[in-house]
């Protein structure tokens, strides 16, 4: 049942898409407004066919259905039920069917919202655009991806079940899903700067139309992207969040790219200048989604996020060129017509900061964007297997990460237009006193070190002017001075400015060590006091897992644990972790009892402690509650009526 609905959905939201592409191509050429509003109805068709193909996922892997390959393959019987939902997601056929899904949810979401703007050419050619894509993966699914393909032969018993390190955290239900409703979210605005340029309507007006799609899509993949990262230190066991592997930062380029939009949108909207910047963010933006979608579900990656081999890599790589080719194109016959009106009056201004914000910010996408494929690149040409680590990134990023703090410090406090030296100095001047003060207590307190210092010094400079930003805002507007894109984007920039410095305190001052340890033994690390008490063993459906129960600081006892799950080759390391305001104590059991060994008592337990950890998942709740905030309606108030000295709230930006 199960197969034949599931595949059944698949080809009516292929054929769906189709019938939309040709009846709303028609439509356009004929300008008839039938044809047009028709053409948009298939769009419910479309969402009604991703539903019924999930309902049916879920259905073969909920009633253990291993008659599907997909299920067969990612299925068992003794997985828990919310790993089994989540199973879904956790393999490459899948996984496609859940960007189906979201995307289709974005096209019925922008049928309905310009419902009353059937005949408008701008709209029906984005419709047409994401009819197109949703042509594609559907098709991908017809194809190489069909989840719904039966076993060969007998029907197995049971199944491995998903990936062990998919079925050991909860987070494995919001990280995936987050992050494709951001990645999928860029469509909209991608199709929309394709209509603009088929159109000519290159003015203002599309901006206005796509700009809350974009912030949205920006904050689901900002939350996804820290909750990969939370999911990572409580998951994988290594004590840390981020390490540049190839796909973090397949997720991590868009999110650049698209940043650097989202600041620079506003210099168009006020200025009418930098067009052909922020078509051509919008249009890069979506192209390295579907590149990342390559990277991730090719198989040419080896990462513990990426998905096994599969033949749909050339497929999705044609299908980035082809994207790439359409928006070069396009952006080439339009060209005359992106000419800005406006030029910069001054480099000390705001549009003058944010053009150097997003040069910074391409050249941080550039740079990321090179280590990854790189390596890739070097194996195509003469077969050398390399690897770019850590150190490349670290050195390459921190100079630009530095002065990317800097600028979020200086841009509110710019005029448009031109500054005098007198009025930055007035705006800059608490700000600079924040930052001295956060240094002085630093080093009051013990800590050394030129990079973590200018780290927390830059980190008060840009916290100290947003916090400016919103009081003024909070003087003025009263409850809603948190309300509104700048006000929202000042909270945003706290939340950066809390995962700076918690990545720099971390990075710089975390100390760990390896304790060999029998029951009743303790040993200090870093001011922390950990007692082993013992091991149990415990026995799950899916699972065995040996727990060394550790106590932390004459408190709470805490269990890391080893899980040996019944189909992998080796044990998946649980870690627990103390988590406190200050610091976090990151407990790992290295080793369990030996009953052969010399000591058949000792365990090897690794204790970590990083610093600050706590703040940095504070800073991307604040980037995420920001993100709201921004996309709110904000209060307006008259030119007339603001302070000369001071920019108005609603100007001001997130730069």
């Amino acid at each position: 049942m199960s197969a034949v609905l599931g595949s059944g959905a698949v080809v009516l939201g292929l054929v769906a898409s189709l019938l939309g592409i040709v009846t709303i191509g028609v439509g356009l050429r004929r300008r008839d407004p039938r044809l047009l509003a028709a053409g948009r109805s298939y769009a419910w068709v479309i969402l009604s066919a991703a539903v019924m193909a999930t309902f049916a996922m879920e259905l073969a892997l909920v009633r253990h259905d291993f008659s599907l390959r997909y299920v067969a393959a990612n299925g068992s019987r003794t997985t828990p039920l919310l790993f089994t939902i989540t199973g879904m997601w956790s393999a490459l056929e899948g996984s496609i069917l859940l960007w189906s899904l979201v995307l289709a949810g974005y096209l019925a979401l922008m049928v309905r919202h310009f419902r009353d703007r059937v005949a408008d050419p701008l709209v029906g050619w984005a419709t047409l655009t994401v009819f197109v894509v949703t042509a594609f993966f559907f098709g991908l699914m017809t194809g190489p991806a069909n989840p719904f393909r039966l076993v060969s032969g007998a029907t197995p018993l049971d199944g491995p079940g998903p990936n062990p390190l998919l079925q050991n955290h909860p987070l494995v239900a919001f990280h995936p899903p987050l992050l494709y409703l951001g990645y999928v979210g860029f469509t909209i605005p991608f199709a929309f700067a394709v209509a603009a340029l088929v159109t000519g309507r290159l003015g203002e007006g599309w901006l206005v139309e796509t700009r809350r799609w974009t912030l949205f899509a920006w904050g689901f993949l900002t939350i996804g992207i820290v909750l990969g990262a939370w999911w990572s230190y409580e998951v994988l066991g290594w004590g840390g969040y981020w390490a540049w592997d190839p796909v973090e930062n397949a997720s991590f380029i868009p999110w650049l790219t698209a940043t650097a939009y989202v600041h620079s949108v506003m210099v168009q909207e006020r200025r009418g200048m930098l067009r052909i910047w922020n078509l051509s963010l919008l249009l890069a933006t979506f192209s390295l989604t579907i590149l990342g979608t390559f990277l991730t579900r090719s198989g040419v990656l080896d990462s513990v996020h990426a998905f096994s081999e599969s033949s749909i890599g050339p497929l999705i790589l044609g299908f980035f060129a082809l994207i790439v080719a359409v928006s070069v194109v396009l952006i080439g016959w339009r060209g005359d017509r992106l000419r800005s009106p406006g030029t910069i009056d001054s480099p000390v201004s705001r549009e003058g900061a944010f053009l150097a914000n997003n040069v910074l910010f391409a050249a941080f996408a550039f740079v990321v964007l090179l280590g990854t494929v790189f390596p890739l690149l070097a194996e195509a040409m003469n077969g050398d297997r390399i690897s770019v680590g850590g150190p490349y990134f670290n050195r390459m990023t921190g100079p630009v990460g530095f002065t990317l703090l800097f600028l979020m410090a200086i841009a509110p406090a710019l005029p448009w237009r031109k500054a005098s030296g007198e009025l930055l100095s007035k705006r800059l001047l608490w700000p600079a006193w924040s930052a001295a003060a956060v240094v002085a207590v630093c080093v009051v307190g013990g800590l050394r070190g030129f990079t973590p210092l200018l780290a927390f010094a830059l980190g008060g400079f840009a916290g100290g002017a947003a916090v400016r930003q919103l009081v003024l805002s909070a003087r003025r507007q009263g409850r809603r001075g948190l309300i509104g894109r700048a006000n929202g984007g000042m909270v945003v920039h706290l939340g950066v400015v809390l995962i700076a410095v918690a990545f720099a305190a971390s990075h710089a001052y975390s100390h760990s060590h390896e304790f060999t340890l029998k029951p009743g033994q303790s040993a200090e690390l870093a001011g922390h006091h950990v007692t082993y008490l013992g091991t149990n063993t415990e026995t799950h459906g899916n699972k065995t897992s040996i727990s060394a129960r550790v106590r932390i600081d004459g408190g709470k006892v805490y269990a890391p644990a080893l899980q040996r799950f019944p189909f992998a080759t080796q044990a998946i390391g649980s870690p627990s972790v103390k988590t406190g305001w200050r610091d976090d104590v990151y407990l790992t059991l290295v080793s369990p009892p030996d009953t052969s060994a010399a000591e058949p008592d000792a365990a090897v337990v690794g204790v970590l402690i990083e610093p600050m950890m706590m703040w940095l998942w504070i800073g991307g709740g604040l980037m995420g509650i920001g993100t709201f905030l921004a996309a709110w309606p904000g209060r307006r108030r008259r030119l007339p009526t603001a302070p000369v000295s001071e920019p108005l709230p609603e100007l001001a930006g997130v730069g």
